[in-house]
């Protein structure tokens, strides 16, 4: 049965949603979803802040949709002869190399299948003959994530103002979908770090060009016996012995480290590509579509919007996002800040030569901490009442959240890039050599996971400052 999935470039998407009203006052709530971004929480952060918010992200995610859709035709796309039907019309095609899976729906229509789509003849566009994804493609599936999250976080702070069953039943579903998106992102950055690392800890070693994701780029080919020009600048002092062996072995672990990682990228990006075409992402876009008109509410949310002001006082927002603080508070208070604010600790170092190939213990805590801080910061956006079609909805985001996240995240890319390292390092019958560069590239991630957590102290422990 066909589906129908709200297109925000039909007349009725392309205008913001209705403004809520309370029943039987006709009072406009709309201006709860534009609040102003600098002056923190409103003081109306009620209920119907709660839904304008919720409604905003939600339209943000089917925009987000129709863009993906839309760039379909990019690079490595067959382009389409025959118009995908509209929604609910029957079964669309496109006709060409490949056939569009399109079921009729707006989430079906965004899902590209087959040697005419940008995946490439065998779901992969990583080839040095193929051409990186658009980069609205890259853009649509970032905002589509971005949506996701907030959607997601939003109905954990807030849940004892919406539909228990409904707010449980979603959670999961968009974070499925935001870390299904994700994995073949976080693939190519992590190739792209440790690629980067070797570079810089060999000197003018020349390594493989990691294969262009995100945004197209130019790669040049490199005649054998021609010496690579490299990107950063050759060392002053000559190489040593040692150094000159990591150089040697670096190459290796960079072709290694290629290998593998390319290899997990291509397998995240057909996942990614059938997750698009499943059941189970139409059923995600059609609630959030109905989300985007309706917020199921529970007794008490829907009691604080339907009863008049007079005669009842609203659901204030304020006491459930104060309880995400101190969730916060109390997960930081936890971690060893004192440690962390000492240069050169070596604390990241410890175990890095345990044979156990889990990740290291000392940063479940710190990852905890950044989704604490996550959740934060969209409770913080839901009373200010920031709207998804804002510019940045960072905007009025205290500045030492910002610092402390961007830490927090350098410490997650440097941990999960150290643990490559070492999966890599485990490979059987490589070079001493080889085996060496890598020891030495775990070694400098877990330096880097050691500068993110001093960052993150040295953030979190400012005074707070707002965005103006």
């Amino acid at each position: 049965m066909a589906q129908r999935h709200l297109d925000p470039t039909e007349p009725a998407a392309t205008a913001p949603p209705p403004p809520p009203t309370s029943a039987g006052t006709g009072t406009d709530t709309s201006a709860t979803a534009r609040g102003d971004a600098g002056a923190g929480p409103r003081a109306d952060a009620d209920t119907d802040a709660l839904v304008g918010y919720l409604r905003a992200q939600a339209t943000e995610f089917l925009r987000a949709l129709r863009r993906h859709r839309e760039s379909g035709t990019g690079a490595g796309t067959a382009p389409a002869t025959g118009p995908a039907t509209g929604a609910g019309t029957g079964p669309g095609t496109r006709k060409g190399a490949g056939a569009g899976a399109g079921t009729g729906t707006h989430a079906g229509a965004a899902t590209r299948t087959g040697t005419g789509t940008h995946a490439g003849a065998n779901g992969a566009y990583g080839g040095p003959d193929r051409a990186a994804p658009p980069a609205d493609d890259v853009d649509a599936a970032r905002a589509l994530r971005r949506a996701a999250r907030r959607i997601s976080a939003t109905l954990h702070t807030f849940q004892p103002l919406l539909d228990a069953d409904w707010a449980e039943e979603m959670r999961p579903e968009l974070a499925w979908l935001s870390g299904t998106l994700a994995m073949e992102h976080a693939y190519a950055s992590r190739l792209e770090r440790l690629l980067q690392a070797l570079h810089r800890l060999s000197g003018s070693t020349a390594f493989p060009a990691p294969r262009p994701v995100g945004r197209s780029t130019v790669t040049t080919t490199v005649p054998p016996g021609v010496s690579a020009v490299p990107s950063a600048p050759a060392a002053a002092h000559p190489a040593s012995a040692n150094r000159g062996n990591l150089t040697v072995g670096a190459a290796k672990a960079g072709a290694l480290l290629d290998r593998q990682l390319t290899l997990a990228r291509t397998r995240a990006h057909s996942t990614a590509l059938q997750a698009l075409g499943s059941s189970r992402f139409h059923a995600v876009a059609d609630k959030v579509a109905l989300l985007a008109s309706e917020v199921p509410l529970s007794s008490t949310g829907r009691g604080a919007a339907a009863a008049p002001r007079a005669d009842a006082a609203p659901v204030d927002l304020r006491p459930l996002a104060t309880a995400a603080q101190e969730r916060l508070t109390d997960a930081v208070a936890a971690l060893p800040l004192v440690t962390a604010g000492s240069p050169y600790n070596a604390e990241a170092l410890v175990h890095g030569l345990s044979p156990d190939p889990a990740p290291h213990p000392q940063d479940a805590p710190w990852h905890q901490v950044r989704l604490l801080l996550r959740l934060h910061r969209y409770a913080q956006e839901a009373l200010a009442g920031a709207a998804a079609g804002d510019v940045d909805v960072d905007d009025g985001t205290d500045v030492r959240l910002l610092a402390a996240g961007e830490a927090l995240n350098r410490h997650r890319d440097a941990a999960e890039a150290a643990a490559a390292a070492a999966q890599a390092a485990r490979t059987p019958r490589i070079a001493p050599a080889t085996a060496y560069a890598l020891g030495v590239l775990h070694a400098d991630q877990r330096h880097e996971v050691e500068a993110a957590r001093y960052a993150f102290q040295h953030s979190w422990r400012k005074e707070p400052i707002r965005l103006p």
